[in-house]
């Protein structure tokens, strides 16, 4: 099968700043913003180390890993919202990506037309859009917020938002971290059903999750991160199973 993900030797890197001020003149200064440079530290901090694998065109896979593992890093740099440092990804088709709140939207303007921007940058002409609005406003349940700002709504909502938007643009891939958390029992009824569906048009899945169970339901394949490194990657019910044994 054809590989619709590829990443080769990923690596990423953060700046962990640390201020140091050891004189009261130095203390003064940075209070004065004079001694910016001079008076902070920086700490490396890599987020990902070497981190290669493919994704075959309609196979969904997991990521797994405890908080700090690099499991949200590596979906922004598939998406492409961060740079690597080192290393090559390949991705092949249009990516909609529900990794976290703001990502794509602007919070001074309007539900409505968050949606037709965010239609727009996905290739989606403004006539078929329009045609959508209604249908995204009913999965979200936000018909009557649909003049409200976007920074008035709860964080729960536009997230619902997000991912309303994002499955109707016609993406060849979704790049999900932990979407299935978000709302109450019903929104999260109907996201576990729009997946199913998914998995039926043989779309491709990238799911960050904690927990375990859409992922042994929805992700033939998993790979599990620790520390930035890929300790294990192969069938999903064989990654699990090494993953609670490092839990427990």
């Amino acid at each position: 099968m054809d590989a619709i993900i590829e990443v080769q030797d990923l690596w990423k890197r953060f700046k962990i700043p640390h201020e140091k001020k050891t004189t009261i003149f130095e203390n003064l200064a940075s209070i004065m913003q004079i001694l910016d440079s001079r008076s902070m530290t920086y700490e490396e901090f890599w987020a990902l180390k070497g981190v290669s694998f493919s994704v075959e065109r309609g196979v969904s896979m997991g990521v797994i890993g405890r908080n700090g593992s690099g499991k949200s890093t590596l979906l922004k740099l598939i998406a492409n919202i961060l740079h690597p440092d080192k290393g090559k990804i390949k991705v092949t088709g249009k990516v909609a990506s529900i990794l976290e709140l703001g990502v794509g939207f602007h919070p001074d303007l309007t539900v409505k037309e968050n949606i037709l921007i965010y239609g727009s940058i996905m290739g989606l002409k403004n006539r078929e859009i329009k045609k959508r609005i209604n249908k995204i406003l009913d999965f979200s349940n936000l018909q009557r917020f649909r003049d409200a700002k976007l920074k008035n709504l709860s964080s729960g909502m536009q997230m619902r938002l997000g991912f309303s938007t994002a499955i109707e643009t016609e993406p060849d891939i979704f790049l999900i971290d932990e979407a299935l958390a978000v709302g109450d029992m019903e929104f999260q009824q109907k996201c576990m059903d729009k997946f199913r569906q998914f998995k039926e048009e043989k779309k491709t899945i990238l799911l960050v999750s904690h927990a375990l169970d859409p992922i042994r339901e929805f992700c033939e394949k998993t790979i599990l991160l620790s520390k930035g490194e890929m300790i294990s990657s192969g069938k999903t019910d064989d990654v699990i199973g090494i993953y609670e044994k490092t839990v427990t």
